[in-house]
């Protein structure tokens, strides 16, 4: 009897109101359920599923809701191809969506070409070291390379290169995402036309003489591109070069023309830019070899 009124007795009532407070649940459930409207689930089928964060929202579900409610533009989802932006369009009753695919580089190719102002000993990221005098480096933009952004990429797309010890992101593997354009701390990782050919690895606006004092591979706004380029789609704009890709035909020749070294090829710009400098040599050599046979005859 002692069994059946202090153990089976409250396992039943318990039971019984695990059943009531189910029943309730349930009930209340589907009595205040909010609806949801069933293309929002399409939306979200379209979207690229990277739940990077590259939109400001906290994953694509949150992003769908955020398109179906008209408070965000579907360019914002760079991951997601031009087909899918077409289709979720056509889903929201909107116009076609003209986006150009971009890709994130980062605007500074300094690294361990660039000085250091101190001998950062803290915890390897540049987050915490920006808290410490604005960063190790003497040049207020430069990179630190200490792996914030690359920990940011969810598609391993950003490292630290060998060579110089700066960021350096994949073209082929970069979603254009937005995550390491938001994580970096020195704002100098922006996003180009993936066209693009060619693009300024650097992000310092003071004079010219600061920045060679600080950095061998920065930007002195000498203005050579600018008088180089038969488009006119390089200018100076606050002691920098700037590109207008509208202008722009991929010539290369700011890139072979700049003393700095501060332009870079990217992409299809790689190859040509390796042939034009090959010819450039080779000139070199047969203008010095000529100039060595005239002297000595």
């Amino acid at each position: 009897m002692e069994i059946f009124l202090y153990i089976i007795v409250p396992i039943l009532i318990v039971a019984a109101l695990a059943a009531i407070f189910a029943f309730c649940l349930s009930y209340l459930g589907d009595k205040f359920a909010v609806e949801r409207d069933p293309r929002i689930d399409d939306i979200e089928r379209n979207l690229a599923g990277a739940n990077c964060g590259g939109c400001g929202y906290a994953g694509c579900s949150q992003f769908a809701e955020a398109l179906f409610k008209g408070e965000a533009e579907i360019g914002r989802c760079n991951p997601t191809s031009s087909e899918n932006k077409q289709n979720i369009a056509k889903i929201l009753g909107m116009s076609d969506v003209k986006s150009e695919a971009t890709v994130a580089v980062v605007h500074c190719a300094g690294g361990n070409r660039a000085a250091d102002k101190y001998d950062y000993q803290g915890f390897g990221d540049c987050q915490s070291a920006q808290i410490l005098a604005g960063g190790s480096k003497a040049c207020e933009y430069g990179c630190m390379g200490l792996c914030t952004c690359v920990h940011s990429c969810g598609f391993d797309s950003i490292a630290i290169c060998k060579d110089t010890g700066a960021s350096k992101v994949d073209r082929d593997k970069c979603k254009s995402c937005g995550a390491c354009v938001a994580a970096c701390p020195k704002k100098i990782i922006g996003r180009i036309p993936k066209s693009a050919r060619v693009y300024i690895a650097c992000s310092n606006t003071t004079k010219g003489k600061e920045v060679a004092s600080v950095c061998k591979v920065g930007c002195i706004a000498c203005g050579k591109c600018e008088k180089t380029c038969p488009k006119g789609a390089i200018s100076l704009s606050n002691n920098l070069a700037a590109i207008d890709y509208e202008k722009c035909i991929g010539c290369m020749k700011c890139a072979t023309e700049c003393p700095r070294h501060c332009i870079l090829p990217i992409g299809d710009g790689i190859a040509m830019f390796d042939k034009i400098m090959a010819v450039k040599q080779k000139q070199k050599e047969k203008a010095a070899a000529e100039a060595a046979a005239a002297k000595n005859s």
